[in-house]
């Protein structure tokens, strides 16, 4: 099995919903023998998997178990001496039928975004980092037709007329963002960044680009925000599942960080 493959699979049987079905699984198997503690464990797996599908313990996990990062303001930028703004890929829809080319996904859509109107604020070039990731389909022809990189180049032109000053396609993941990127910036003189990504995803990428000797300033866009009323954040949902995942990928990555 490749690298890649391997490290998509060991996330996805780390990470909820997966880990949480495996261990209610598991309990259920071991009721057979020992039936307090294996429905103890399937119960203990059950309700692990609701209060991680709530958004109400995505905000608070969200705030309290990862280094927090306020929005970035022009006079951060201009005290802090930006001399470009890093935008980080995120992901893309290889097959978009109703445009019949690739484009970006949510969280790419997002930062670039967030990323071209900083530069509009700003006045400083933009730089985007992200090729195909782990988990990209390389084996069906035509499933991953362009880089992030290549999608974000062509919707910054086609969408709000910015050319993107740099651009690095063969990363892979966030330390693969960092290294491959930061020799680029170096090269034209560029020491100090403004770097957008996902709030959740910020600790974990102000690590990884600060190891290259660059000087950040965070810009997090994609905060993990209260949307529901009380009851209905207390509710699973999909988006609050999402979330939790997540920000455990993220809890996850940054452990990994520290142990390289």
């Amino acid at each position: 099995m490749e690298l890649g493959a391997l490290k998509s699979l060991l996330t996805t049987v780390l990470l909820p919903p997966m880990s949480l079905m495996l261990l209610a699984f598991f309990g259920l198997v071991l009721a057979a023998r020992r039936k307090r503690a294996g429905l103890l464990l399937s119960a203990v797996a059950l309700v692990m998997l609701w209060l991680l599908g709530c958004q109400g313990t995505a905000v608070w996990l969200a705030r309290t178990a990862l280094p927090q990062y306020p929005p970035v303001t022009l006079a951060q930028l201009k005290a802090n001496q930006v001399q470009a703004i890093v935008v980080l890929g995120g992901g893309i829809n290889p097959l978009a039928p109703e445009y019949g080319q690739a484009q970006p996904g949510p969280a790419t859509a997002a930062r670039l975004r967030y990323g071209v109107w900083l530069a509009k604020q700003s006045g400083l070039p933009v730089a985007f980092t992200g090729g195909s990731g782990w988990s990209a389909d390389s084996t069906t022809p035509g499933t991953q037709p362009a880089t992030e990189a290549a999608v974000a180049a062509r919707i910054a032109e086609q969408d709000y007329g910015i050319k993107l000053r740099w651009l690095e396609s063969q990363s892979r993941d966030t330390s693969e963002n960092a290294r491959l990127l930061a020799p680029m910036l170096k090269r034209d003189g560029i020491a100090r960044i403004a770097l957008v990504t996902d709030a959740m995803h910020m600790p974990r990428s102000v690590g990884e680009f600060e190891r290259t000797g660059l000087t950040i300033t965070p810009a997090p866009t994609g905060y993990v925000l209260p949307t529901k009323t009380w009851l209905l954040q207390w509710l699973p949902s999909s988006e609050g599942l999402y979330s939790s995942t997540r920000l455990m990928h993220e809890l996850l990555g940054l452990t990994a960080a520290k142990l390289r």
